[in-house]
């Protein structure tokens, strides 16, 4: 086979949680862009509709179904309303990011954490966990988690200087457990040819983001950094495209770290 066809996702079907936010408006577009069908999900449908127009516009297959990750019910329908109308769920794209209650630690309240985890670690869970039935019976099925550098470090605190900014615990404690969960379900489901990968990304800069020299923050991130910036619109797509394929059809259980560099201090 050409090396360039095992890129491909020609009559795949892609879900993207989160599928119209900051990476996963590109990650669907990548996706499509890639062969795929793309089911483009999250609470807010109006912006999933506008993404999944524009791609449909440019020749690629893609829709909007309104997803509430919070919402077990929903959930359930989801997944439902997608096999009814595709018939199978090939690829998972677990994107989606719920950002209430981010603060440390003795700002974090009890309500603050629970509403965070409702989405990031129940509902992400209890998302996969309906979809892996259809894979598990055609034995097939590809699943990325999208994690963070935070995901494998400590946050650096110093580079927030005197932005007021910070990073905060729940979304520390919430990145390493999905690394941990895309270990665990790489190696319950392999022998049903489920493959399970996550991608932990470093700071993310999109197209007309803040300049570098205007930011104290930026400058700091991009001065520890190997490569010296912070990824852009462009970075998450091959990743997602590569673990998606056929390209990567021995690799499993993996994290793949796109961070410039960050962490190899």
């Amino acid at each position: 086979m050409n090396v360039m066809e095992l890129f491909r996702l020609d009559s795949k079907v892609a879900v993207v949680t989160g599928g119209s936010g900051l990476y996963g408006a590109h990650i669907s577009t990548a996706l499509a862009q890639a062969g795929a069908t793309v089911v483009i999900a999250s609470r807010g449908v109006a912006e999933c509709e506008s993404l999944a127009a524009k791609l449909r516009d440019e020749g690629a297959d893609a829709a909007a179904l309104a997803l509430d990750l919070g919402d077990e019910a929903g959930i359930q329908s989801f997944v439902a309303q997608t096999l009814e109308r595709y018939g199978r769920i090939d690829i998972l794209i677990n994107n989606a990011v719920s950002r209430v209650g981010l603060a440390d630690l003795e700002q974090t309240e009890a309500a603050g954490w629970n509403a965070a985890e409702q989405v990031n670690g129940l509902g992400t869970m209890l998302l996969t966990k309906a979809v892996v039935p259809a894979m598990r019976k055609r034995m097939e099925g590809n699943i990325i988690n999208i994690s963070s550098i935070q995901g494998i470090l400590g946050p650096h605190f110093p580079i927030y200087g005197s932005t007021g900014r910070t990073s905060g615990i729940e979304y520390t404690y919430n990145k390493w457990g999905l690394v941990g969960m895309t270990k665990w379900l790489a190696n319950y489901y392999g022998p049903y040819n489920i493959r399970v990968n996550s991608i932990s990304p470093g700071g993310y800069n999109p197209t007309g983001g803040p300049e570098d020299a205007d930011d104290e923050f930026m400058q700091k991130y991009k001065e520890r950094t190997p490569l010296g910036r912070m990824a852009d619109d462009d970075d998450i797509k091959g990743a997602v495209v590569y673990l998606a394929s056929r390209a990567s059809s021995y690799i499993t259980g993996h994290n793949l770290v796109m961070d410039g560099g960050w962490s190899s201090w």
